[in-house]
């Protein structure tokens, strides 16, 4: 159908732009200040991009298509901090979010996810792939507010990203 089509990407389009965003906010920053927890709470820039690595990779394998590929490195449980190099994490959320994209790509807005979320409200509310779209989008937004916040403490910067 033309209209879920077009739907589909205006999804696209818009999760594509705040993964952009994502990396734009960061760009120049050297590995010191992508290691530095600037906020009480201690995670790190760096610690949050693998965060959304992960964030891609549990809502379009895990949940939606019901089986994650295995991860490249065993899974530390440090949230939002990382041992990894940048070009490690990086590689790893441009690597999951291409994996999104081919899932996204291969199947209608409707379809239904084969895995489940574990916890309420977001288990409910993911419904369909439109859903987790659409979560993801407000996942990456809400994260790249963060990165802007720390961007701006860190060194001072602000209106980075491409609008």
């Amino acid at each position: 159908m033309v209209t879920i089509d077009m739907e589909k990407a205006a999804l696209c389009e818009f999760l594509t732009y705040q993964r952009a965003v994502i990396r734009a906010i960061l760009a120049d920053l050297d590995e010191t200040s992508l290691r530095t927890p600037v906020l009480p709470s201690g995670w790190s820039p760096l610690g949050l991009v693998e965060h959304l690595g992960h964030a891609e990779r549990h809502w379009f394998q895990e949940v939606f298509r019901g089986a994650a590929e295995p991860l490249p490195w065993p899974d530390e449980h440090t949230p939002l901090v990382t041992t990894r190099t940048p070009s490690q994490v990086f590689g790893f959320y441009r690597d999951q979010c291409e994996i999104s994209d081919a899932i996204i790509a291969a199947a209608p807005l409707t379809a239904t996810p084969v895995g489940r979320h574990p916890e309420e409200p977001l288990a409910s509310q993911t419904t369909d792939l439109r859903r987790i779209v659409l979560h993801v989008i407000e996942e990456t937004a809400r994260h790249a507010g963060h990165l802007d916040v720390v961007r701006e403490l860190l060194d001072g910067r602000t209106g980075l990203g491409p609008r």
